[in-house]
């Protein structure tokens, strides 16, 4: 097969739109309260826009109202203007900017293309991958920003779950007219698992296999390599238990059943259809750059037996501040709420990564159990004096009168064998031949966090709307520090990937709005024309269950990172939406062919590819098209 595939760009919409304040002291000190996810960035282009020494410009974060990567890097500008406004008047300056400022300058999650070659070979009713030839695009705006790396981490996950013999993949990132498009969770990583979803769909039905089968039957197994060089497994890249709850959620979801059910409905229903689609996911899990996997955090000790923590993450309601309390309070053996943390700060904590690659847990958490675990060790004959009886608070009064330090600085990396890829190393010589393909170019993650779902829903097919009846969702987190905020994760995540495939749709002045002007110009800048999930979108029944029993040797107290991992199965409601809009098809058409899609399924692109007599009327009145032309019309969003 060949073809081509699209992905729409993604509004960050946090809460909270970009904002700084500025408070200048002494000759030329520098306090920054900011709302970013890059505390050490901020303080460097601060320091370099006022031609300030870094160690005189403090950047403090407590906690922000949303970020999902666009405060990465885009957050950065309003604090520089800040900073040389309140250097020059030497008085503070606040700056904030409008929902509709924000959304108009900020960027957006990149736009995909991709081009496709593909193969596989069918037997006995049974389908195995055989190779893959893609070219990916994504839409870079005006400016570079970070649309290297996310190109980077699209090629990674192009491979989804599946196993492919054969794979040629190149990323361009280019360069248009529009704002500079940033980080949005997942990366890249959504974009690419949505090509490669899309390419196993139309083998599912040039070879007439069931797609659930086409899934399953390729899916990795343990020992197999990726194409980038990873091998499967326990002692690489952590347990795989995709296939395992696959299955399970097949019986425990009654797919088959309901397979049957749904289409005994579609048989009696003309304008509307159900549709079903089960999705694995997998995302792997560190800074694809090197160097970015380090953490520090500081840790006070107090005579009154409470603990302040201070790391390099910034909490914006991912719940990390709690979790690293939690190990704080683990390994005092203390109640969590004698543990605090107040704020991130680059006076504290310096030279600090940028909160993001869902691995902030993962790198501060063991920062702070490593600064713990060091003033432990400095108690350790105090408490052979007092007794195992003492408590933290009587342990650390009588180490203050014995002139023992009770603060630490913990500092942990990702182990450097199991993180870094360079696209660039050529095969050495020497490497042994029985070593995977590309395996030389580096260990890029440290593990998958992994997860399957199973998602129903209904369309109305003169209406264009969806609505989603039922979703399950198996994740496995590890062995979960926070199973409370691993469920709001999942929730959360899952929402926004249904969102970006469904109805978010950013619309820019380009070649089909001609009448937005001037060329470039986001025209969708509020709530009044850009469209989050709301209530009513949330799936009727939604069940998460958090795989039980599977520990991670690679990571805090066994935990996997959650933040990005199950975004992309809130993709399953538009593989879902795509199911029940074949089944119109094939009703109107009288033919079960192939059909292209683009993301995101709006409710103009659900009515008018359901391919019925009056969207046919329609596409004949304003185009004049043939038949060929009403079976393949894609109605065209900005890309």
């Amino acid at each position: 097969i060949e073809g081509l595939f699209r992905s729409g760009p993604q509004e960050h919409f946090y809460l909270e739109t970009n904002s700084t304040l500025v408070v200048p002291s002494g000759e030329s000190d520098l306090t920054i309260y900011c709302s970013t996810q890059a505390a050490t960035k901020t303080q460097k282009c601060c320091a370099t826009s006022t031609n300030t020494p870094a160690a005189k410009v403090v950047v403090r974060m407590k906690r922000m109202g949303g970020g999902f990567g666009g405060k990465e890097t885009r957050s950065v500008f309003l604090s520089c203007a800040a900073a040389v406004a309140a250097k020059i008047s030497n008085r503070p300056v606040r700056l904030t900017i409008g929902r509709d400022v924000d959304m108009s300058i900020t960027g957006t999650r990149h736009a995909f293309l991709a081009k496709y070659k593909a193969s596989a070979v069918v037997k006995d009713g049974s389908m195995k991958l055989h190779g893959l030839d893609a070219e990916i695009f994504s839409n870079g705006g005006w400016a570079f920003d970070l649309s290297g790396p996310i190109v980077d981490r699209a090629l990674f996950h192009i491979d989804n779950c599946y196993k492919w013999p054969n794979m040629r993949v190149v990323g361009v990132a280019c360069r248009t007219v529009q704002p500079a498009h940033t980080a949005f969770r997942g990366f890249g990583g959504p974009q690419g698992m949505a090509v490669c979803e899309h390419v196993l769909e139309q083998l599912a039905v040039v070879g007439k296999v069931p797609i659930e089968k086409v899934r399953r039957d390729n899916m990795y197994q343990d020992g197999h390599t990726t194409h980038f060089g990873m091998i499967m497994g326990l002692s690489t890249s952590g347990s795989w238990n995709v296939p395992s709850m696959w299955d399970r959620i097949m019986t425990e979801a009654d797919v088959v059943n309901r397979r049957t059910a749904i289409e005994e409905f579609n048989k009696k229903n003309k304008w509307v259809k159900r549709g079903l689609a089960i999705l694995p996911t997998k995302y792997g899990i560190n800074f694809t750059s090197k160097f970015m996997n380090q953490g520090g955090a500081l840790v006070h000790l107090y005579t009154d037996g409470t603990v302040l923590v201070t790391h390099g993450g910034t909490e914006m309601g991912q719940g990390l501040h709690t979790k690293v309390c939690q190990v704080a309070a683990q390994a005092f053996g203390i109640p969590l709420e004698h543990v605090y943390i107040n704020d991130t700060s680059t006076d504290k904590v310096a030279n600090t990564i940028p909160t993001a690659a869902s691995a902030s847990t993962d790198l501060y958490g063991m920062a702070t159990l490593d600064a713990c675990r060091r003033i432990l060790k400095r108690l350790e004959p105090v408490r052979e004096e007092l007794g195992t009886e003492a408590s933290l608070q009587q342990l650390a009064n009588a180490a203050h009168f014995k002139r023992i330090d009770l603060s630490a600085h913990g500092f942990y990396t990702i182990d450097t064998n199991r993180c870094g890829f360079d696209f660039t190393i050529e095969k050495p010589a020497d490497w042994p031949e029985d070593r995977p393909p590309n395996s030389w170019k580096g260990h890029p993650f440290n593990y998958f966090t992994q997860g399957v779902v199973c998602t129903e829903v209904k369309i109305d097919t003169l209406t264009g709307n969806h609505h989603t009846l039922k979703s399950d969702v198996i994740v496995d987190v590890g062995s979960s520090i926070n199973p409370a905020i691993d469920v709001g994760q999942i929730e959360g995540a899952f929402a926004q990937g249904m969102g970006w495939s469904t109805i978010e749709e950013v619309i820019y002045a380009d070649d089909d709005h001609s009448w937005i002007r001037p060329r470039g110009k986001v025209f969708t800048t509020g709530p009044g024309t850009y469209k989050i999930p709301a209530f009513n979108d949330v799936p009727e029944e939604f069940n998460i269950t958090i795989l039980e029993n599977v520990s991670n040797p690679f990571a805090v107290h066994s935990s996997k990172a959650i933040g990005e991992p199950p975004f992309f199965l809130g993709t399953s409601v538009f593989y879902a939406i795509k199911d029940a809009v074949a089944a119109a098809r094939r009703e109107h058409l009288g033919e079960d062919t192939y059909f292209e899609m683009h993301m995101p399924a709006t409710s103009e692109r659900i009515r008018m590819l359901c391919a019925d007599e009056i969207s046919a009327a329609s596409i004949s009145k304003v185009i004049g098209s043939t038949e060929t032309d009403i079976k393949t019309f894609q109605p065209r969003g900005s890309y």
